[in-house]
């Protein structure tokens, strides 16, 4: 501790941007004052990106709070919260950087603003090493909705690298408390379904492809569902640049969803776009959890804000989802624990994610 400053080391563990998300977010929402040092000293571009950048500029302005060390390359920032306020703020990353991700680190903070918010973020909407605007409206939207708040996502315009430029605007009011979830059943999967799209100047035949690829692969594990995976093309006017890809997702009888996702790039088979986001998501289904590796730690700041104990039943436990655990109890009351799931089936692998969430009372309603 610095004065009463809250001293991060973001080097640790997974090493990336997820621990300056998740830090900030928490800072800014219990009005701790932070040092993060070594920031993403695990990646091969140390320091903040442009999309790390304006995630923190957008928390900045989310609670009149102050800065310092807010530039492209900084290893090291520190940051003091204000009070939490609504109204819209603009996120831009200038480049491809992921919208996705801006999302993730301003949601929990407006959730305890004092009045609506209206969230303008800029960059790629499907974009690598994040999860595409799909995923987030498909998988994340209504089972992070469980915890008793709602939002609005609209895509305006989407982007693709290498320039960007798509556009989402999210909107949301904000609650007195989070509810606890509990997603320990799985029930069985009752249909698959999603998208393949191209953008640009890519054929729809491109779609085609990916989608009959993707739908071959599942029919070989799963033989008896009805799959229907929509090609599309994105209109012209509502999409900035090239780009292609595809999300698949599996419902089940208890209201779970999982997923499976690829991006196309120059070079890469069509098929082999289709088949890589079908593996992922068998994988996914056969571990037996509630929730796929994508969601598993999106979850966890939201477990520690709410009021009560949640638990979520997963497959392995990734390393993005422990540096969460480590980071959400550092900062606040929460407290995990991860056990080996007591299954009938002893082949899958999987574990309960229990969370006696915090409790945080939204001061201002």
């Amino acid at each position: 501790m610095d004065g009463d400053r809250v001293e991060i080391d973001g080097g640790i563990m997974e090493g990336g941007g997820q621990i300056l998300r998740v830090s900030t977010a928490l800072s800014c929402l219990l009005g701790l004052p932070l040092r993060v040092r070594r920031i993403r000293a695990g990646r091969s571009q140390p320091g903040l990106r442009p999309q790390h950048l304006s995630g923190l500029e957008m928390i900045r302005d989310l609670c009149d709070g102050k800065l310092n060390g807010g530039e492209i390359g900084s290893t090291e920032i520190t940051f003091t919260p204000g009070k939490i306020k609504g109204g819209t703020h603009i996120a831009d990353t200038k480049t491809a950087g992921s919208v996705c991700l801006l999302m993730q680190v301003a949601m929990p903070c407006v959730l305890f603003a004092a009045s609506p918010s209206e969230l303008h973020l800029k960059g790629g909407t499907n974009a690598e090493m994040a999860p595409q605007i799909d995923y987030t409206v498909m998988v994340f939207k209504p089972i992070v909705e469980k915890f008793n708040f709602t939002f609005n996502c609209d895509i305006k315009r989407r982007g693709y690298y290498p320039q960007g430029g798509g556009e989402v605007v999210v909107q949301m009011s904000p609650v007195k408390e989070l509810s606890p979830i509990n997603l320990t059943e799985r029930g069985t999967v009752t249909k698959i379904y999603g998208r393949a799209f191209v953008a640009g100047a890519l054929p729809i035949k491109l779609a085609k492809d990916m989608s009959a690829a993707a739908v071959r692969c599942i029919r070989r594990e799963i033989r008896d569902l009805y799959i229907n995976i929509q090609p599309v093309r994105e209109p012209d006017d509502q999409a900035i640049g090239t780009g292609s890809g595809i999300i698949i997702v599996a419902e089940t009888s208890t209201g779970c969803l999982l997923a499976g996702s690829s991006l196309g790039k120059r070079g890469k088979n069509s098929d082999k776009v289709g088949i890589e986001a079908a593996e992922m998501l068998l994988q996914n289904l056969k571990h037996g959890g509630t929730v796929d590796d994508s969601l598993q730690d999106q979850l966890i700041i939201f477990m520690a804000l709410a009021k009560g104990v949640s638990r979520v039943k997963s497959g392995p436990i990734t390393l993005h989802t422990q540096t969460a655990i480590h980071f959400a109890e550092q900062l606040t009351k929460a407290k995990f624990t991860v056990t080996k799931s007591e299954d009938e089936d002893p082949s899958n692998d999987t574990y309960i994610i229990e969370c006696q969430g915090m409790g945080m009372i939204n001061p201002n309603l």
